[in-house]
């Protein structure tokens, strides 16, 4: 049986916190048929979704178009990372027909472009791959030209096996020598400074080396992101932002923090949308080619979108 913390290892409530959440963030609820819909055929398929363990504010909008983040290798992460709601624990769920399951919601669905992402799983020999590119293989041989999206964990110390694993699932049904409906996306979350308290246990040149893995292979686009508000300085993300484009990465998502529970990093600053307008012109300049920037942005909204 999974075992998991009854909540996070992290208790900021005692921390200060920023001032009432300003009005520009808003959360959709979701009420509408199409957003149960979307919850029936993620259940019904016993499938999991970062929308739903790491409280997503978009789920609402999201569930009520029909898309959802699909979020594999169990509920249950080995890291504890002081933003996220997912759970921390010893996993010990394992699906080999999760893939496939993927697949066939996505095509109930009616999707023409599936995101993927997982919770990090350092207690698997290969961190995971196996079951993402199952996952590849099922989506494409239920449709040819499916779009897929991958944010992965950055394997630990496995990442070598990783990539060949993951890369090898992707040659097997890709779409030409160019695949351009196939993203690879590793999150490098914040500034290199906040990692100790923001990303426990990860490491801002391991995330690194991942992304520049990533963008070298020929049938994909590197893309990462980055959340806003948790103490970061002005110059730091700067240079984050340089420092994805020297590796590599095309494609950008810049959001703001917001806190899940009291048991969470406290938001430091609440950025306003004119400063996100800044960030994603100063990231276009740097040459990223699609970059989405505002304050409810996450590294799978809008994913689909063709506009760079």
């Amino acid at each position: 049986m999974t075992t998991h913390s009854v909540k996070p290892v992290f208790d900021f409530s005692d921390k200060p916190n920023a001032s009432r959440m300003p009005i520009w963030i808003r959360q959709s609820l979701g009420n509408n048929s199409t957003y149960a819909q979307t919850s029936k055929m993620v259940h019904s398929n016993t499938l999991h979704t970062v929308c739903e363990e790491a409280r997503c504010p978009n789920i609402g909008e999201c569930w009520s178009i029909g898309t959802a983040t699909f979020m594999i290798l169990g509920d249950t992460c080995t890291r504890a990372c002081g933003f996220c709601a997912v759970k921390t624990g010893k996993p010990t769920w394992f699906d080999d027909q999760e893939g496939q399951r993927v697949a066939d919601a996505s095509i109930k669905m009616g999707l023409d472009y599936v995101v993927v992402t997982c919770v990090n799983r350092d207690d698997l020999e290969d961190g995971g791959a196996k079951v993402f590119a199952d996952t590849i293989i099922a989506l494409r041989k239920g449709k040819a030209n499916m779009g897929i999206e991958l944010l992965t964990s950055d394997f630990h110390r496995k990442q070598d096996i990783a990539v060949d694993i993951i890369m090898d699932g992707l040659n097997q049904v890709r779409c030409g020598e160019l695949d351009t409906q196939m993203v690879w996306g590793h999150n490098v979350e914040t500034v290199p400074s906040l990692y100790k308290s923001v990303r426990k246990g990860s490491d801002y040149k391991r995330s690194l080396d991942l992304l520049e893995i990533a963008a070298a292979q020929d049938a994909v686009e590197a893309k990462s992101a980055i959340m806003l508000g948790v103490g970061e300085e002005r110059n730091e993300v700067m240079q984050v932002l340089k420092d994805l484009r020297s590796v590599g990465v095309h494609r950008l998502a810049i959001g703001q923090y917001l806190r899940p529970s009291r048991y969470h990093l406290p938001v430091q600053r609440y950025l306003s949308p004119v400063e996100f307008t800044a960030y994603e012109n100063e990231a276009r300049e740097l040459g990223f080619s699609w970059v989405k920037a505002g304050p409810m942005v996450r590294s799978s909204y809008h994913a689909e979108d063709i506009q760079k």
